[in-house]
């Protein structure tokens, strides 16, 4: 990044995990000696162009003050919301008292620890290039089928152009706290920031990544996680 631009990382973690069926959220379940959510965090604060990392937690997590990742002087943790969208807006509330306008806001999901360096990397250089920011992603290889409610087969959807996304997702500070006041505004519920960046009539550049970067929702995540966090120290 260029000298006079700063980057700042909001990672909401205040969800439950339902899915996991575990007794604990899920970006606290253990990974390799560590949390899902320390990995994930940890990848940000050894960013030299990310500035500080906000944590969203829940209003009443009992699990991070026992992490020690919780002493790292880079971190941040605010209170989340409802919803993701209403946690990602409460760490860009957060920062307002540090960020200026046209700093730069990486949003990424608690449950995602094998986010790869060099997409983080390849994801800013991206984004500072663009108008309305970027969103790491990856290009459908499948062919894809659009069902009935009843779950036949309707038809085949052609996948050129078709991509799921991933985070980080990056934009500027006042442009995405913006777009999710108009979604609040309007009752949209969104999935993601682009979404809400979208809405707001911009046009988000798309950042190939890595079929790795894995969010985790299901017990055989876990096993795949440890899996890509094993070949990842290895290649390094």
């Amino acid at each position: 990044m260029k000298p006079n631009q700063t980057c700042w990382a909001v990672i909401p973690a205040a969800g439950i995990g339902t899915r996991m069926g575990a007794e604990i959220p899920k970006q606290y379940l253990p990974l390799m000696g560590k949390t899902v959510l320390e990995h994930t965090a940890l990848r940000f604060c050894e960013q030299v162009d990310i500035r500080g990392v906000v944590v969203v937690l829940a209003d009443n997590d009992r699990h991070w003050k026992k992490l020690s990742l919780a002493a790292n002087p880079k971190i941040h943790t605010t209170t989340g919301g409802i919803q993701r969208y209403h946690s990602v807006f409460n760490g860009l509330r957060y920062l307002e008292n540090m960020a200026s306008v046209d700093d730069w806001v990486l949003v990424h999901d608690a449950a995602r620890p094998c986010i790869r360096t060099e997409d983080i990397n390849k994801l800013i250089q991206a984004a500072v290039s663009s108008a309305d920011g970027a969103v790491l992603a990856i290009p459908e290889r499948d062919t894809m089928k659009r069902a009935t409610r009843d779950k036949k087969i309707e038809s085949t959807v052609s996948r050129d152009d078709l991509w799921h996304a991933q985070t980080p997702q990056m934009f500027r500070f006042s442009m995405l706290k913006s777009a999710l006041e108009n979604v609040f505004a309007k009752n949209i519920p969104v999935t993601d920031e682009s979404q809400a960046i979208e809405i707001f009539g911009k046009f988000p550049m798309l950042v190939e990544g890595h079929a790795d970067n894995i969010k985790i929702t299901h017990p055989a995540d876990l096993m795949l996680a440890e899996v890509y966090l094993k070949q990842q120290e290895y290649r390094l």
